[in-house]
Parts: structure tokens; sequence; C-alpha cells
């Protein structure tokens, strides 16, 4: 399986997501602002990988911290990790976590408190992998055997610990033993899915065909395509649904061809706090990923430029939302409470 992300002994040890698929490299955090400055970089991405990077962010610092200032120090790191990246609610959810485990501790000594932090950032990492399995099994009786399967953006090993959100349906779908093959959108601006599902599932021997994002109506309009599965970066409490920006154009294409559109993410990944999705905040992006691809300039300078990073697909859109502790559906202010998530 892909390493996504672990901790050594050395630091945060991570794929250089930005170097796939011409380069296979990684990247060792060795203290919690180079992990924070990794994540708003995107060396790391994806909403479960990001969360698992401020996990163990958070346990690095703590780690190298004064004891004397420790409580301070804390509360700096929260503040610096939790400024990185402001859509993906799981970055927030293992923050949370790991600062009420160590207000938990605090009176405990520093080795002791590093100890448990570590072991917890680990175990976030752990969960992570078996939660993605627990979807795949969840999912993978959706997807229509000899069909092919439509993704956008990367929701892969690569968007999480290992496994998969939406790559992981496909996964085991696969290891069902279906027939299908899977169509990729490029994801502009950032070529998510050309650089990164691409390479990971001919990495796992997978199927895959790269169609440009506009190619997508075509072929929901053919009846090649069964199903679409996607992931999440936030769900807001009535089933709306922020992931990477063209999602929305997606899901509309499918509800109008009659292509069940499904999102796999994790309850984590769940946020019942707001509403709908009006509420979600949608992170903006600089210009050069639009004006320019890998360095080179396709758009007179100067050009005015809008960037945003993620979209909200209303709930009406949404076929199933696939969770480690079931498929929830319309109406999913009910179905998703059912999955045992509170507010």
């Amino acid at each position: 399986m892909i390493r996504t992300i672990e901790w050594t002994d050395a630091g945060v040890v991570m794929i250089d997501q930005t170097k796939l698929p011409a380069e296979e490299t990684y990247v060792t955090c060795r203290d919690y602002r180079e992990v924070a400055e990794a994540i708003r970089s995107m060396i790391i991405r994806g909403a479960p990988a990001i969360g698992v990077s401020a996990a163990m962010g958070i346990a690095l610092g703590v780690s190298q911290a004064d004891t004397a200032s420790l409580d301070a120090e804390v509360e700096e790191m929260c503040s610096v990790l939790a400024a990185t990246r402001p859509t993906a609610v799981n970055l927030f959810w293992a923050i949370d976590r790991m600062k009420k485990l160590y207000l938990s501790l605090r009176e405990l000594p520093h080795a002791e408190i590093t100890a448990r932090l570590i072991a917890e950032a680990q175990l976030v990492h752990a969960e992570d992998i078996a939660i993605n399995r627990a979807m795949g099994q969840h999912g993978a009786p959706l997807v229509p055997d000899g069909k092919t399967v439509l993704t956008h953006c990367n929701a892969g090993a690569l968007a999480t610990a290992g496994y998969g959100t939406a790559l992981g349906v496909i996964r085991a779908a696969v290891e069902a033993g279906k027939n299908i093959d899977v169509y990729a959108d490029e994801t502009r601006p950032f070529l998510q899915g050309a650089r990164l599902t691409v390479w990971e599932l001919q990495h796992d021997n997978i199927p895959v065909t790269l169609i440009t994002d506009n190619m997508a109506g075509h072929y929901l309009r053919s009846g090649k395509i069964g199903c679409v599965v996607v992931g999440a970066d936030r769900i807001a409490a009535n089933g709306d649904v922020a992931n990477k920006i063209g999602t929305y154009s997606v899901a509309v294409l499918a509800k109008e061809n009659n292509v069940p559109f499904y999102v796999a993410a994790p309850v984590s990944t769940l946020d019942l706090t707001l509403a709908d999705g009006s509420m979600i905040p949608i992170e903006e992006r600089g210009a050069n990923e639009v004006t320019r691809v890998f360095g080179v300039q396709v758009a007179p300078e100067g050009t005015a430029v809008r960037n945003p990073g993620f979209d909200v697909t209303p709930n009406r859109y949404v076929t199933g939302i696939i969770t480690e502790r079931g498929v929830a559906r319309a109406p999913y202010t009910e179905s998703l409470r059912e999955l045992g998530v509170k507010k």
C-alpha cells in the first residue's frame, strides 16, 4: 500500500504529492511548523490525511516543546496548524482530539505526555486505514459490475493514511471480483486526478482512463458510467457536501443522466454544527495555480483570477453518503444522525 504519511524517530515522513507522478520522493518534517507548511503547500492533501498530519504535528511539537511554557506552546501549535487550510473539517477534528488529550495529561511528566500523544497520533493513523476499509465494504455493493466508475480529484490512499475513501470503494469492488474500470477527471487547476488518481490506480493495476473535466457530461450521457464516487472535505448536517472544485458540476450532470452519485467520507468529515452547505468556509487559492501549469504561463500577465479550492454540492444531487458506519440516504438530517453521530 502507498505510504502517504508515517511517524518516525526522525520526524513525520510524507510522500511529496506536488512531485507526483514524475518523482516519488518523501519529505521529513522535523517540527510542527514544517508539518503546517506541508499542509499549506499541499505536499500532503486530502481531508483525512490532513487530519492525520495535524495529529502527528502536535505530537511532534509537544515532544520538542519547552516544559516551562507547555500550555502556551500547545495553544500556538494548534493555532498554526488550524490556520493552514479552512475547508477540511478533519483538520479541526484532529486538532481538537489531540488538544483534549493533552489537557487531560498536562499534570503528568513531559516524557509521559509526549509518549501518550505520539501513541494517539499513531492511533489516528491506524484508525483511518481501518475506517477506509470499512467504507469500502459498505460501498462496494453499490458499484455496478461491468461498468465504469467516474471519480473527481483524488480521494485515494494519497488523500488518507491508506486505502482511500472514494478509491477505497473502488478497490473494495475490485477485491470483491467486480469487473470495473475508472474514468478520472483531470481536476483543474491542481490536476489531482491526472497526477495522483491515475498514478495511484495504475500502481494497483486498476484500469483507469484520464479525461478532462469538461468531458464528464459527454461520458455520463453515454451510458458507459455506472456510478460516480467522490470524496468530501466537509459535509453539513443536511447532507450538503463540500469537495474539490468541479464536484458540483459532475453531480448535476450525473443527476441529469440518472447516474447514481455517491460520496465516500469518514464520520469525522461530518460537521453537524453546520445546518447546510452555505455555512462551509471555502478556501480561495493563489492565482498562479490557474494562470500557470507547472510553471508555464498559460494566461496573459495581470489576468484577474478567482480560484476557489472547493464547491458545495446540494444534498438533492447526492444518492448516498458512504461512511464506515453504513450508507446514509435522504433525508440526511435524519440518516446522518442515525449513524450514531450527535451534534
